[in-house]
């Protein structure tokens, strides 16, 4: 049926099971055929028969179910328009703290400029229209990342992107709106941010999280120019995949605990590496592995090239098995020498300095996914009605939504210092002075996380413990914030490095 103009009592007479309208949004919906197909079933369908069921709907739905089903809409009320809002791929969100505070429209920011701004746009319609639907089915169904949207990703330069500035970058013209060369260290906070939004947290690091935190170590500290190159060429290309691997069952924040052993052959040609490690993120699917050795005189990081004694087995954790989260068994693997990373025997700065960009990742994401929950319960508040007004009217949950904002916004403003402080520092400068406060915001915010996932639950009730639905995000987000807790060193340690790196700067005359 056509589309067409109606009024309220022509919608009225429509009023039982088996003919059944009505309006949701000045809208006109014919649910006769769907009466049967309603996941609700049909009792709920009949109770609104011929009335404006809006109030009832969005109390229990969100708008893009309207959409899923846009062609059972017949026609719209005369002399009346759509109230909701709804958004198109790049859109920002109109809801209040939905935004850090440099993209609303009435404040100013002392960071960010005009490329910033341009970057955001560009990135937030390329994850609306490519990462968030991917996302949202590989996230269910527990399938690995499309190689297509691999592909898609490296000819805009987005993989080189996530990797953070650097010479890598040079010569680009990144997604039409940044030079290489410009790109800093608050461009990158804008990219992860961005990226985070796809509300899929199995994804998130299921989506090249592994290149992020190995083929940065590559960069930085293989000596080999030849094999760099070759490596940076076919990981940025999406040719082939890579991950660090440092985590072992009796090794996770205590690195020092590594037991997997690289040991020399007779000829000093090659390393044998033995061992075992554990929680691999992209592990199950990658060709390289950036692998912590121990050797006979301290530890040496080895880049690993996956061959038939490398054996990948999936862990199944609290997020979705996109992620390819390994174990990961190294049975005597030959290792050229000319993969080794820094120093021998001197791995442990290389383990260590890579930790910064990996946690400055993991603070863009855990702030931004607190934020989006944030926005999810403000929206939910002010359309849920209980004891007959909207919930948002109850103190008792201002309360609750106060505390939230205040640890979102908090949180946003130290990571945007930290990042303008990585734009004036050394890569060899970043990780004298900033491994700490890096550490101390990640610690605080996986913490903040922590509060914001318990609240938006008792905000949302049953909803929020339920994996689809109004509360599906909530619920998602209270399943797998610890994530960030734990992965890249967990808080309690974090929370520790960043007083010890206070401490070593303390005057010894203080008193």
């Amino acid at each position: 049926m056509p589309h067409a103009t109606l009024t309220r009592e022509a919608v009225a007479a429509h009023n039982n099971a088996d003919d059944l309208w009505c309006i949701i949004d000045h809208k006109v919906y014919d649910l006769t055929d769907f009466l049967d197909a309603h996941p609700g079933g049909s009792v709920v369908l009949e109770q609104i028969a011929g009335t404006d069921a809006t109030k009832a709907f969005y109390n229990l739905h969100r708008q893009e179910v309207l959409e899923k089903y846009e062609s059972l809409c017949i026609g719209t009320i005369e002399g009346e328009r759509s109230e909701v809002i709804t958004m198109k791929p790049g859109d920002l969100s109109t809801v209040p703290y939905a935004e850090p505070l440099w993209l609303r429209p009435q404040f100013k920011s002392p960071y960010f400029n005009d490329s910033h701004r341009a970057l955001q746009k560009k990135m937030r319609e390329f994850v609306d229209k490519y990462v968030t639907p991917e996302a949202q089915e590989k996230e269910k169904s527990g399938e690995y990342i499309s190689q297509d949207l691999i592909n898609r990703m490296a000819e805009n330069d987005i993989l080189a992107m996530r990797l953070g500035p650097g010479k890598h970058l040079h010569g680009k013209n990144l997604m039409g709106v940044v030079k290489g060369e410009d790109f800093d260290y608050l461009h990158d906070l804008v990219q992860a941010q961005e990226f985070i939004r796809s509300n899929a947290r199995g994804f998130a690091d299921g989506n090249m999280a592994g290149m992020m935190i190995s083929l940065t170590a590559i960069m930085q500290w293989m000596g080999n120019e030849q094999l760099k190159l070759k490596l940076a060429e076919e990981v940025l290309s999406g040719k082939k995949k890579m991950c660090l691997a440092i985590t072992e069952a009796f090794a996770g924040s205590d690195v020092a605990g590594l037991r997997t052993t690289a040991t020399k052959t007779p000829d000093g040609k090659h390393y044998v590496v033995r061992g075992t490690k554990k929680w691999i993120t992209n592990g199950m699917w990658c060709d390289y592995f950036v692998t912590g050795c121990r050797t006979d005189k301290g530890f040496t990081v080895l880049l690993i090239e996956r061959d038939e004694n490398v054996e990948t087995k999936l862990i199944k954790t609290s997020y979705s098995t996109t992620a390819g989260t390994a174990f990961v068994e190294f049975n005597d693997v030959k290792v050229p020498v000319e993969n080794i990373l820094g120093e021998e025997h001197k791995g442990f700065a290389v383990i260590m300095s890579n930790f910064n960009h990996e946690r400055f990742m993991m603070c863009c994401g855990s702030i931004r996914m607190s934020r989006t929950i944030v926005e999810e319960c403000l929206k939910w508040c002010n359309q849920r009605i209980v004891f007959g007004k909207p919930l948002i009217e109850q103190a008792a949950i201002r309360q609750k939504l106060a505390k939230m904002i205040s640890e979102v916004e908090a949180n946003q403003a130290w990571l945007e210092s930290i990042a303008y402080q990585m734009c004036h520092m050394s890569y060899a400068e970043q990780s004298k002075h900033l491994g700490g406060p890096i550490g101390l915001l990640k610690s605080h915010c996986t913490r903040s996380a922590h509060k914001i996932a318990d609240q938006a639950v008792n905000i949302f009730g049953g909803r929020g413990i339920t994996q689809s639905g109004m509360g599906k995000f909530v619920e998602m987000f209270h399943r797998t914030y610890k994530f960030d807790a734990i992965l890249g060193g967990t808080e309690e340690i974090l929370a520790d490095l960043g007083v010890r790196q206070a401490m070593k700067q303390m005057p010894k005359a203080m008193l």
